[in-house]
């Protein structure tokens, strides 16, 4: 059978052989705690991307978001994040109930850096903590904390590179397909685009606290 790509790297001796190790200044920027500068960082953004791993292996992404600061720092060792509501699928909770393991990239819009932590996810009710994220007098049903393990700033090359925060180096969206066209399409639903476009919306304006 013919091999599609030329070659596939599959150990680290070949992968390194190819791009070797990076410079002391970035091999060695882990710490394994909150400091005053993931403090600062976290405190600062609006926005998180947490990555978890199912029973069956694969790898989930879901983003959060709320007013900046909203990931709440309880110690050096760990974070609260608080479940709005959204589809109760409940991905990254049925997740950690089989792999703790999570990963969080912070975001702050404009700014390139980024901020990457690992380690263990637990979900929790607990009255004073839930209450503590309340928004419009609506407190979160579950809160994810985090113990983390690892914690490093990324360089800002892929958001220069993608011209993510320049309004004059985005993309045309007029081909790009909508929510509501996905949902209908992927989920084969009997519904039309419109009226499901329709139900997005009053979602959205009714169901985000």
């Amino acid at each position: 059978m013919k091999q599609r790509f030329e070659e596939v790297i599959d150990n680290r001796q070949r992968l390194r052989e190819i791009i070797t190790g990076g410079s002391g200044k970035a091999a060695h920027k882990e710490i394994d705690h909150i400091d005053s500068i993931c403090r600062r960082f976290i405190d600062s953004s609006p926005f998180v991307l947490i990555a978890t791993r199912g029973a069956d292996g694969f790898l989930d992404i879901s983003p959060k978001g709320d007013p900046a600061g909203f990931v709440a720092v309880l110690d050096e060792k760990t974070l609260a994040i608080p479940d709005r509501l959204g589809n109760n699928r409940l991905d990254s909770f049925e997740n950690l109930m089989v792999h703790p393991e999570v990963g969080l990239m912070f975001m702050i819009p404009g700014h390139g850096d980024t901020l990457r932590m690992s380690g263990l996810g637990t979900v929790v009710r607990d009255t004073n903590l839930q209450e503590r994220f309340s928004i419009r007098d609506r407190a979160p049903n579950l809160v994810l904390v985090v113990t983390v393990q690892e914690a490093f700033t990324h360089c800002p090359k892929a958001m220069i590179r993608s011209g993510l925060w320049k309004p004059e180096r985005w993309p045309g969206r007029s081909n790009v397909p909508s929510l509501a066209e996905a949902m209908v399409a992927h989920g084969k639903l009997d519904v039309s685009q419109d009226r499901m476009q329709k139900i997005i919306d009053n979602d959205t304006n009714t169901r985000l606290y």
